[in-house]
């Protein structure tokens, strides 16, 4: 589970990687956007077919970490509130890294809005995913556990050893005797 979430993990990240960071060919491009969230509210200005695809576009691009992230650990027995605060933290920070990148690239801008978004889609996944999946994998290792037969030459602890008494020299035991 952990090597194909890892393989996953970093094919998703190459790919968001080549996306967001590529240099783009545009005659004129948008200031950065630093105000949390105007780009939203310019989104929903333009009307809502656009406005569902920027910000469908901004929440999806992270959304797999939601779960791939929880994969790469493959814990199943793990606090559900700490698996989230973990993995949001972990897609937050790499969505601001990507921003942070941003500002070298030729045509891309930096935009709060899409921190916030990316982060929400990695919530979203996570919540919506990884605690049903971990319960269905919980119960599923727990009826092949009740399934197998008990093993009959299953090690059933040490061997148990009787501690030996060393043996005390006779001349050092005995009182010496007079003549």
């Amino acid at each position: 589970m952990r090597v194909t979430g890892g393989v996953l993990l970093a094919a998703h990240l190459a790919f968001v990687a080549w996306y967001t960071l590529r240099p783009l060919d545009v005659p004129w491009v948008m200031p950065a956007n630093l105000h949390p969230l105007a780009g939203i509210r310019a989104d929903l200005a333009l009307g809502w077919p656009e406005a569902a695809r920027s910000i469908g576009a901004g929440v999806g691009l992270l959304a797999p970490l939601g779960v791939l992230l929880p994969m790469v650990g493959g814990r199943l027995r793990v606090s559900p509130l700490g698996s989230l605060v973990r993995t949001v933290a972990a897609g937050a920070l790499i969505s601001l890294g990507i921003e942070l990148l941003q500002t070298g690239v030729p045509g891309q801008v930096v935009d709060v809005d899409s921190l916030l978004l990316n982060t929400t889609g990695v919530t979203l996944t996570h919540v919506a995913v990884v605690p049903a999946g971990r319960y269905w994998l919980r119960r599923r290792a727990e009826a092949r556990r009740r399934a197998l037969p008990p093993r009959e030459d299953a090690p059933q602890g040490r061997t148990p050893t009787i501690p030996r008494v060393g043996i005390a020299p006779w001349s050092d035991a005995l009182p010496p005797s007079s003549p």
